[in-house]
């Protein structure tokens, strides 16, 4: 009998082998037919699928506009061969300038605002909000102080988390948005004892970064910290962060990542 006991604890066991992490949409659920990178369409998608959460990159323009954008230079990239398309450097254009410029897949720009709009018709999807860094430590507090009043005006400070690259603004979201708020640090050169001590929920590290240090996978689950893994596409990656027990993992590509997630984490 003991015997049986024992053999079947091995099977639950390894039937168990991995904590399911949660899965968030890099810039939205982009790839599907008439959406791109950090329109309102990507965050419909998310949503659409159920995902956890759908992450976006937000900058402050010259006349104090939040828009939804992966920053430095609009267009991000030369999506329409053989035109002559300018680019726009978005933290010193203003909204209208940068109206003029579609998105790939023809949606104007959004803004924060529309964006937490199309937020607020699911209460299943997080918004991730990556706070790009900007110019000085001023205009930082200033996007960060609008966002969190923003978010709190729509009354969706419960469906948003934050993520940043600069430790000032993520000091910065520490002070000014509700206590508690999940804040994860991106750089990825802090260990987890020092984003223990920022007083944030966690890292989210790129995933060269926790490759090559997966022993901060676990560092961090010890001292209370979740653990966030950007951007993993391939499978084989995927399979690596599943089995590594990381607790979020932002892809391209959440069909794969769901479907793995749930092939392993039976």
């Amino acid at each position: 009998m003991k015997k049986i006991v024992t053999v079947l604890v091995a099977a639950m066991v390894s039937v168990a082998a991995f904590a399911q992490p949660q899965v968030i949409a890099h810039r939205g659920f982009h790839a599907t037919k008439g959406s791109c990178r950090n329109s309102i369409e990507a965050l419909k998608q998310a949503q659409k699928m159920g995902l956890y959460g759908s992450e976006c990159d937000i900058n402050l323009t010259k006349d104090g506009v939040i828009v939804v954008a992966h920053g430095g230079l609009h267009p991000d990239k030369i999506y329409r061969k053989g035109e002559d398309i300018p680019r726009l450097t978005i933290q010193k254009s203003t909204y209208e300038e940068l109206l003029t410029i579609p998105l790939e897949n023809g949606e104007p720009m959004p803004t924060l605002e529309q964006y937490l709009t199309q937020l607020k018709k699911s209460k299943k999807t997080k918004l991730i909000i990556e706070i790009k860094d900007h110019a000085t430590p001023e205009r930082e507090t200033e996007i960060v102080q609008k966002t969190v009043d923003m978010v709190a005006k729509f009354g969706l400070n419960d469906m948003v988390e934050y993520i940043a690259f600069r430790p000032w603004v993520c000091f910065e979201l520490k002070r000014l948005a509700p206590e508690g708020t999940p804040i994860a640090y991106l750089n990825g050169d802090y260990n987890p004892a020092y984003v223990k001590g920022m007083g944030i929920a966690g890292i989210d590290y790129k995933f060269d970064v926790l490759k090559k240090k997966p022993h901060w996978i676990k560092d961090c689950h010890k001292r209370g910290l979740k653990v966030n893994v950007w951007t993993v596409d391939a499978e084989e990656k995927l399979r690596w962060v599943i089995e590594q027990g990381v607790d979020y993992i932002t892809t391209d590509n959440p069909v794969l990542a769901t479907k793995l997630i749930k092939e392993m984490c039976k």
